[in-house]
């Protein structure tokens, strides 16, 4: 009852609590019954028998008391039962609480297991992807190493057994280029030329050549091809020799193709450097033949022709130069050269004769004793501009040339002419049709530039005087190319070289052609014998009449315009070279300046037209 006096029970606090309450109300019922024992007025004494006798009826203060208390003790007894049943309900509540509490810490450490699972199960799962893509990707790696270990392995073999070059010294040694051909010409017309067309000598109508074909098979297009590349430091230095057999001694000169002979038609070095500077000399294509390439020697682009005189208003000549270029990432490049000169003689009616031009070749310099050389003042001066902007390649240049005679005019002293001339050219090449089509047009204009048109009409006439006069001149050449199959190659080329005329009436007192016209294309050249085939003269016993040359047709030449279409076939095309056959036809219109051609030929005009076939079966060294 220890717990009802101090009102604490150490061992529960709500078992402390309960009996609290207790105590209280054991106490609350005490204090009542002791205030209804002496609360109340005392009564009258009576009588001892009398209060003996009432004591016998109702119980004692004590029995009412031990009554009291048992009556408490039962209570005490119920809430003892029922505390104790409180505390194994709330024991019960607890644990049931402790296990909920621990299931959730387990359902809850479970789903942090879990989550934590699914998390190690996603990185697992990445890396395992990662490591997938990379197996992939090192499969790939390896599937391209491999690739690229066949495609060595087999450029090595095939270096190894069938070269494209000859390595000597750190030196790449190259024949490409070169090839074997047979070819042939046919000509409606004939020109005595070969294989070369003098696009000049195209016969008239009514000549004499106009009335024979001609027919001619040739190997000497064949060409030697070798080209040198070495690398030193930040230069790769290239030289390149080309040749053919084409060249005759009696024709060589220096008009266009300074074709010597053993005919070298190309000779020369270049070294270029890699911050875009290219220096190269030697003799090769003019700075003004179109290159592929920007301005780089050796990627000169040609009419496919099989005639080696190439194409009506094609501009080139092949010659001495030193050129310098500078490359702009491949994209714009700036050059210009100095190219050996020559001038084509003075041509026109009534020319004078008091002068020095040039001379034939001396034997002692070596140079063709037939042909006609010019003392040049300076070379030729080519500037030019190029860009490959992304769609075709584009070119503009300009060309500067002097001209000089030495005049010793009746009654005076000789004196040095010098006159400049010079022209502006350009044109553009580019690819159509996903690449099956290439167009192309290129042209030149200017002064003393005839020696630059394939046809090489003209450069100069003079005055009654003896000065130069640089003639007017005009090329230009289109192109159509298709490339329908990587075997198939077909060619269209329409173009022409035009020659002004340039003329004066001699005004020279006392001088042989006073009064006469003088220079290129004048009115008053006779041309009544350019349209009749001459008439035999003489007799030749009972063999018949002797022919003529035609006489009365001096007009100098205006222009010549050719129409071309042909086609290259690769018959074979592998490592070991390939073989090729090309077939060409060319329609040629040559036409004179007209002059004094009387009722024979009224105008005084004259042209002829020739048509000509040509094949080629070629082998490409590889």
């Amino acid at each position: 009852m220890n717990w009802l006096i101090t009102g604490k029970d150490t061992r529960d606090p709500m078992n402390a609590i309960l009996k609290t309450t207790a105590a209280v109300m054991l106490a609350a019922s005490f204090a009542v019954s002791c205030a209804y024992a002496s609360g109340s007025a005392a009564p009258a004494q009576e009588h001892p028998s009398k209060r003996r006798g009432k004591a016998s009826s109702q119980p004692s203060v004590e029995e009412q008391i031990q009554e009291l208390r048992q009556q408490l003790q039962g209570q005490i007894d119920e809430l003892k039962q029922e505390l104790a049943t409180e505390h194994e309900q709330l024991r019960q509540a607890r644990q049931a609480v402790a296990a909920a509490q621990a299931a959730a810490n387990k359902a809850q450490s479970s789903a942090f297991e879990q989550q934590q699972a699914v998390t190690e199960n996603a990185s697992a799962v990445g890396a395992l992807q990662s490591s997938v893509n990379d197996l992939r990707s090192s499969q790939s790696s390896m599937s391209s190493s491999l690739t690229t270990i066949k495609k060595n392995t087999a450029e090595i073999k095939k270096a190894v057994e069938t070269p494209d070059a000859v390595h000597f010294k750190g030196i790449t040694i190259s024949p490409t280029g070169s090839f074997l051909a047979a070819e042939t010409d046919w000509r409606q017309g004939s020109t005595g030329g070969g294989l070369n067309t003098p696009f000049t000598s195209i016969p008239l109508a009514n000549s004499d050549f106009a009335q024979l074909t001609e027919f001619s098979g040739t190997g000497r297009q064949s060409r030697l091809a070798i080209k040198a590349i070495g690398e030193t430091g930040p230069v790769t230095l290239t030289g390149y020799y080309e040749m053919d057999w084409l060249g005759t001694g009696i024709t060589s000169n220096n008009n266009q193709s300074n074709s010597y002979v053993l005919r070298m038609r190309q000779l020369w070095a270049d070294a270029r450097l890699r911050n875009g500077w290219d220096f190269s000399g030697g003799q090769g294509w003019s700075l003004a033949s179109e290159t592929t390439d920007l301005l780089a020697r050796g990627s000169e682009i040609l009419p496919a022709t099989i005639d080696p005189q190439y194409e009506a208003g094609f501009v080139w000549t092949r010659q001495y130069s030193f050129r310098v270029v500078k490359n702009f990432d491949n994209k714009f490049a700036i050059g210009a050269s100095a190219e050996n000169a020559e001038m084509l003689n003075p041509a026109g009616a009534n020319l004078p004769t008091n002068l020095v031009i040039g001379t034939a070749g001396n034997g002692g310099g070596l140079l063709n004793p037939t042909a006609n050389y010019s003392f040049n003042l300076t070379p030729d001066f080519i500037a030019k501009i190029a860009a490959q902007p992304g769609w075709g390649h584009w070119e503009l240049f300009g060309i500067g040339r002097s001209f000089r005679d030495r005049i010793y005019p009746t009654g005076g002293t000789p004196f040095n002419n010098t006159v400049w001339g010079g022209g502006i050219g350009g044109g553009f090449r580019g690819p159509l049709l996903d690449k099956k089509v290439s167009v192309g047009l290129k042209g030149l204009w200017g002064q003393g530039v005839g020696r630059y048109g394939s046809s090489t009409i003209a450069d100069v006439t003079l005055r009654p005087d003896g000065t130069i006069s640089p003639l007017h001149g005009f090329s230009a050449l289109s192109t159509l190319e298709l490339f329908p199959t990587p075997r198939w190659y077909i060619y269209l080329n329409y173009g022409g070289d035009y020659i002004g005329r340039d003329w004066t009436i001699d005004n020279i007192a006392g001088d042989a052609n006073f009064g006469k016209e003088v220079g290129y294309g004048t009115y008053t050249t006779p041309m009544t014998g350019c349209n009749v085939e001459p008439s035999p003269s003489g007799s030749n016993s009972a063999a018949g009449f002797n022919p003529e040359a035609p006489a009365n047709c001096g007009g100098n030449n205006k222009d010549v315009q050719e129409f071309t279409a042909g086609y290259w076939f690769k018959l074979t095309d592998g490592p070991k070279g390939s073989l090729r056959y090309g077939l060409q036809y060319s329609w040629f219109n040559r036409n004179l300046w007209s002059g004094a051609g009387g009722t024979t030929n009224p105008g005084g005009n004259a042209n002829g037209i020739d048509n000509m076939f040509f094949t080629s079966f070629r082998y490409y060294v590889p």
